[in-house]
Parts: C-alpha cells; structure tokens; sequence
C-alpha cells in the first residue's frame, strides 16, 4: 500500500516515551503496526539491544515496510560489557539514526531506548538534538526509555511517562518470550 500524501504532510513530530513503567518499546511497536499498516517506511534503531531473535525482530520480518535494526549488547542477561564498548556502540548507533533521519527514505523513526544513552551519559541531549533538527522534513521521530533529560522532554512535541505501579519481577518472574521479548 502506497501512502496518503496527505498522511506524511502531516508528519515531523518529536514524540518520548519514558518512566520506570513496562511499555516504552510495546508502544513503540504499536506506533510502528500502525504506521506501517498505512504504509508508512519505519526503521527502529534499538540502543543497547542486542540481535537475539525477539520477537519483535521476528515480526517486523513480516511486515515489508518495517525494518529493525538492534545495535547493541545485551545488558539485560549479564553480559559484561566496557564502558568504551557502550559509547562506542552508541556512537555507531548514533551514526545510523543519523544516516536514516537525513535521508527522507523513513517516515518514521524510532529511536528505542535512546533516552538511556543519555542518562547512562554515553550520548548528550544537545547531541540528540541536533540530531533530531537535522531529520528530513515529515520524519516522526519517537525517542524511548527511561531518564528522559529534561532538555529533551521541553523539545519534544509529545512526551508520555510509564508509570510502575506492580511489576511480575518483583514476584520473581522474569522476562517471558512473546511478552517482553
């Protein structure tokens, strides 16, 4: 499905998914089935995600206009890893973003768990905000994780915080397949 040019005339907006609650990168994908159901070009970058087969990477196989990319290493199952590996994965991770968000090939962009770098310091606000002002006119850009910087909650368009209320983990039920990967 080609799409509206009525639709990506209305698009350009910086949106931030963040908070301590699950769902940043469910909703992400949500924006993302939406988008590509109306056959928008999506390409989500995943900072600090390794390519382990989730099943989100499964998915977007499926779907010809959604493509993700994961460019990181796998902190959430132990794995040790340097600082320099970090800021030199990100700073990879940064380059792509860049590449996608000035090419105009993308009508979406999804820049998942990118509010970690910064709060890890491994990418800067000002960095990612001069990112962001050189997008190629009509990309929606959508930023998520935790630790927002304040710097970057004031330019964005949208910002919607994650709240945890009750979270399985604290049972001592950890990550399942199909649900949180």
């Amino acid at each position: 499905m080609a799409p509206d040019p009525q639709v990506k005339k209305k698009l350009g907006l910086v949106q931030v998914y963040t908070g301590n609650g699950k769902g940043k990168t469910t909703a992400c994908l949500g924006l993302a089935f939406r988008a590509s159901g109306r056959g928008l070009n999506v390409l989500m970058l995943q900072f600090l995600k390794p390519d382990k087969g989730y099943g989100e990477h499964i998915a977007a196989d499926m779907i010809p206009n959604f493509t993700i990319v994961p460019m990181g290493a796998d902190h959430m199952c132990g794995e040790v890893v340097s600082r320099e590996e970090d800021i030199r994965l990100t700073k990879e991770g940064l380059a792509k973003a860049e590449e996608a968000l000035t090419s105009g090939e993308y009508d979406l962009v999804i820049l998942d768990e990118i509010n970690n770098t910064m709060s890890f310091g491994l990418a800067t606000p000002d960095d990612v905000i001069a990112l962001l002002e050189r997008r190629a006119p009509n990309t929606e850009v959508v930023l998520s994780g935790r630790g927002v910087p304040q710097k970057i909650i004031d330019y964005a368009d949208l910002v919607t915080e994650m709240r945890l209320i009750k979270h399985p983990f604290d049972k001592g039920i950890g990550a399942r397949k199909g649900i949180e990967y």
